[in-house]
């Protein structure tokens, strides 16, 4: 017998209760920071895009909704959202209710990955809260915000989670056919796309002299908020093979490829046919891109990110650009941010294009199996054109599901709340803004932080008496 001589392992690898035997430290730290970095797109991404990108009087409410949403959702998630998405089923698009905030199941191996369930309920939160602040990005400049603080809870119960647990959880409807949607495509992008432009039909439009011209407040400040949405996108398809694998590296290549060449495809259409190059115009393609390699980022090809880049970079432009002045339904509705086109119309696009692209080994490395998950190129290129056939038909089953439950599920939740508050502020508020609504305004127009409107009626917080006035027990009002 030979002599061997055992070394044990060193002492930040032994296993012990807080680090179990199937934890990766390694993946449980990437997912942690892929998280983060899909909540950095919101706060402060979303944040100050929106607050930059609308009208002066609007950059406090349309930031506020988008703070307001990223609270609202997680406090639903840990009560019952994650396991209404990702739980047990109960019927084949929704799992059984119940709370994701006990420490025997936080602890526990999540249901995919080698890291324990407080990890993933955080990373699928941080997707369903980026869902609804895209759907505020449809309503700026005129939803009554007591009707947001409704809408955010009510339509994640009934309709995210829906959508989620079809496509996402393991006993999903849609999830066990085959659909292919790597980090969100369907899920986020379609879902927000469709409810944003649902939700605005039912709120009604802006001010017409809104409607008519809305200038970025500061264009440089919506540039900061649209970097931090395109380098946080490296957690929004990085993190989703839940390992640190080759898959995940791929995933990120192809996300930026995709988002670069969207960006230059659109800022060559508008030098074409409008002869300027716009900077709003370069973040819509950016947008885009983004939102087209997100159902398909870790499972195509490096050649065929750059293809879906230049079909994301002209195809929503076509629709935005052309369409849209030409279509009578959307010129009806008022879509501040243009959600529609660059969420819907990009997230179906990209589901189309996955169906196309699809490599079954890349498949393989995400999925764990090659089951049926075949694109329709390779499908020719196989001689399995049945298998790829199937894959695109299940892809459009999945858009007709998506934009389904997102169209009647927005409308019963506008409707409910209608009952209770009204949906749209009043004309003379939003001939206000901010301060109508919150009584706060984004910018000091002069002196040191002095509101223009000093002590107006809409203020709560700000406004201060003059240092003379009496009170009522006749002492002065000291200034601090």
């Amino acid at each position: 017998m030979s002599n061997i001589t055992y070394t044990p392992l060193p002492s930040n690898l032994m296993w012990n209760e807080a680090s179990p035997e199937w934890l990766s430290k390694g993946d449980n730290a990437w997912q942690l920071i892929a998280a983060t970095l899909v909540g950095l797109q919101s706060v402060p991404g979303l944040i100050i895009l929106y607050g930059g990108a609308v009208k002066k009087k609007w950059a406090v409410n349309s930031a506020f909704m988008a703070l307001y949403a990223f609270a609202a959702v997680l406090v639903c998630w840990v009560c019952w959202g994650y396991r209404l998405s990702f739980g047990d089923k109960l019927i084949p698009i929704w799992g059984k209710l119940d709370v994701a905030l006990e420490q025997k199941y936080l602890l526990k191996q999540a249901f995919a990955g080698a890291f324990p369930n407080a990890t993933m309920v955080f990373f699928q939160f941080v997707f369903a809260a980026i869902t609804l602040i895209l759907i505020a990005g449809a309503l700026l400049g005129r939803m009554n915000f007591h009707a947001w603080m409704l809408f955010v809870p009510l339509w994640l119960t009934f309709s995210y989670t829906f959508v989620a647990f079809s496509i996402w959880s393991l006993e999903g409807w849609l999830a066990t056919m085959g659909i292919i949607d790597y980090s969100g495509g369907y899920v986020i992008h379609l879902s927000s796309g469709v409810a944003g432009f649902t939700a605005a039909y039912w709120v009604g439009p802006r001010l017409t002299k809104d409607r008519e011209r809305f200038p970025p407040n500061n264009i440089i400040l919506m540039l900061a908020g649209a970097g931090l949405l395109w380098m946080g996108w490296t957690g929004f398809n990085g993190g989703d093979p839940y390992s640190v694998s080759t898959d995940a590296s791929l995933a990120v290549l192809n996300t930026h490829v995709c988002a670069a060449t969207s960006l230059l495809t659109w800022l060559i259409l508008d030098i074409s046919f409008f002869g300027k190059a716009s900077v709003i115009g370069a973040v819509q393609g950016m947008i885009t891109g983004l939102v087209a390699i997100t159902p398909a980022a870790g499972v195509v090809q490096g050649w065929a990110a750059i293809v879906m880049g230049l079909c994301s970079g002209s195809i929503p432009w076509f629709t935005m650009m052309v369409v849209h002045k030409r279509s009578g339904l959307l010129q009806k509705v008022d879509d501040t941010m243009a959600v529609f086109h660059t969420h819907a119309i990009a997230g179906c696009l990209g589901g189309i294009l996955t169906g196309l692209f699809a490599d079954p080994h890349l498949c393989f490395l995400f999925y764990g199996g090659y089951k049926q998950y075949v694109g329709l190129f390779y499908g020719f290129q196989n001689g399995h054109v049945h298998d790829g056939l199937r894959q695109i038909g299940i892809q459009l089953l999945g858009i007709v599901f998506v934009v389904k439950v997102n169209v009647i599920i927005t409308s019963i939740v506008c409707l409910v709340i209608q009952l209770i508050v009204p949906l749209r502020m009043s004309d003379e508020d939003m001939e206000i803004g901010d301060e109508a609504a919150h009584g706060e305004e984004a910018y000091a127009i002069w002196g040191q932080g002095d509101r223009l409107h000093e002590n107006s009626r809409f203020s709560t917080y700000n406004d201060v008496e003059d240092p003379g006035k009496k009170t009522k027990g006749g002492g002065n009002v000291e200034m601090v």
